[in-house]
């Protein structure tokens, strides 16, 4: 039925009655000009089916080694995924209308709410990765309506409950080739270990922000956890937290500072620091300044042991604080935060900005700070390179705007290609072909614009999808 049939009649019929099965486009999110399309085609048909390099997520490696099938619908595309939880928030769903909380929501009603509000999502990427999920894995009818919310949560569960559709099966469907988790210090990795064993690639990542980062409030309480009494022994005690990691696969680093701030501190003034900071004797900046320090004290370690060093910042994490508290941080309630990349960095870059080997990958979710300061720093430092759009911006515009603000001052070549940075499973395989299609636009237009060749346009293609995250992750 064509839009304008669909108008015609809405008026006259319950809406429920206008479901149909909704094949997604062949063309989604490719270019509207017929001569620019056909090359995208071309392109994306070449990196369509190659594996997943998923470097940067927070799925738990447990959850595959439990191999546990899923639970229903919502639990698993609702509740489990932060950013449609924020979708719904925004169109006034109370968190406790979703089972947040501790308050018993039968899943069906958690679920009935969703697709009563299936039309909130119009327009955002959260929509495209749930219709890619919807439709591609579990068959579903589309549009989601609250009359037919029995029938769609029914037609997943069944899919749920074949062995096909559990967690490990959905690994190798999903064709992941390596999956790495986020992990704090003193992590177990028994999980991942035993999946190795079994053939599934998942690595840890360490994030060491708790021991690294006193402007958070429970940092005394970790280091004093940690056994550390000193900042020579939070030194050294990261640094076994770093071999331990990479001993168990680990290829990174993940640092969430809100801040992109660094310090290239003597011993002396960071000891005394660190000694103010577990007596909470700090002063005013004293905690900003040890944080800072850390980030470049991570970076002389990676010289050592190799990992590469990412820094997630430019968020307010938690705005939403009495949220936070009641429901927990993954209710998403954060936020982006301007910041300055190239004072914020230049103490650390000075010190190993150009040492040979090391690999520094940056994100942002301040916009602005992509042709400011990322792509130039990333023009000039070898050990810089740009994390893809991340969080609100892994999204096929903000990702044509990453790649028009980056690649003329950088070049492709210090990119690192997509990173997925989700907790939600079965969205891995959405949000990496959404970068695909986007990588594909963006470089169809170079080709039609005659700034690339098809040849130079699909090895480009090929590197963002898997050739570049492959090497620079030494994966």
């Amino acid at each position: 039925m064509n839009t304008s049939a669909v108008v015609a009649v809405r008026g006259k019929i319950p809406k429920s009655d206008l479901m149909v099965l909704t094949p997604l486009h062949p063309d989604r999110l490719l270019p509207a000009d017929p001569t620019t399309r056909s090359v995208a085609r071309t392109l994306y048909a070449q990196v369509r089916q190659l594996p997943v390099l998923a470097a940067h997520g927070h799925v738990d490696a447990r959850l595959l080694l439990g191999d546990q099938p899923f639970a229903d619908a919502a639990s698993l595309l609702v509740t489990g995924d932060h950013y449609v939880l924020r979708v719904l928030h925004s169109v006034g769903v109370a968190p406790e209308a979703l089972g947040l909380g501790g308050r018993p929501v039968e899943p069906t009603e958690v679920w009935r709410s969703f697709c009563a509000h299936w039309d909130d999502f119009r327009g955002t990427a959260m929509r495209a990765w749930l219709e890619y999920q919807l439709v591609e894995l579990f068959d579903v009818e589309l549009p989601l309506l609250a009359g037919t919310a029995t029938e769609s949560f029914d037609a997943v569960g069944a899919r749920l409950a074949e062995p096909a559709f559990r967690p490990r099966a959905l690994f190798d469907r999903f064709g992941i080739e390596v999956l790495s988790t986020t992990d704090r210090p003193g992590a177990d990795f028994a999980a991942h270990d035993a999946l190795k064993s079994a053939g599934l690639n998942v690595v840890p990542t360490l994030r060491p922000d708790e021991l690294t980062d006193p402007t958070r409030p429970a940092w005394r309480d970790a280091v004093e956890s940690a056994g550390v009494a000193s900042y020579d022994e939070l030194l050294a005690h990261l640094r076994t937290e770093r071999q331990r990691s990479a001993e168990h696969g680990a290829v990174a680093t993940d640092h969430g500072h809100a801040l992109p701030l660094t310090e290239d501190l003597e011993p002396v003034e960071a000891r005394t620091l660190f000694g103010r900071l577990v007596k909470n004797e700090a002063g005013p900046g004293d905690a900003e300044r040890f944080a800072a320090n850390m980030v470049t004290q991570m970076a002389l370690m990676a010289l050592d042991d190799g990992l590469v060093l990412q820094l997630h910042t430019g968020v307010v994490r938690d705005h939403d604080g009495p949220a936070a508290a009641r429901f927990g941080s993954d209710i998403g309630s954060d936020f982006p935060l301007p910041v300055h990349f190239t004072t914020g960095l230049r103490p650390m870059l000075e010190r190993v900005g150009d040492e040979p080997g090391l690999r520094i990958v940056l994100f942002t979710m301040d916009e602005s700070a992509f042709s400011r300061d990322l792509a130039p720093l990333a023009s000039y430092y070898p050990a810089v390179h740009l994390g893809a759009p991340w969080w609100f911006l892994d999204a096929p515009d903000a990702m044509a705007r990453h790649f028009a603000a980056t690649v003329e001052s950088a070049g492709y070549a210090k990119l690192t290609g997509f990173v997925d940075d989700t907790r939600a499973f079965c969205s891995i395989p959405a949000r990496h072909d959404m970068a695909r299609r986007a990588i594909a636009s963006h470089l169809a237009r170079q080709v039609t614009e005659h700034r690339l060749s098809i040849e130079e346009a699909s090895e480009v293609a090929y590197a963002y999808a898997y050739g570049q995250p492959k090497s620079l992750y030494r994966l």
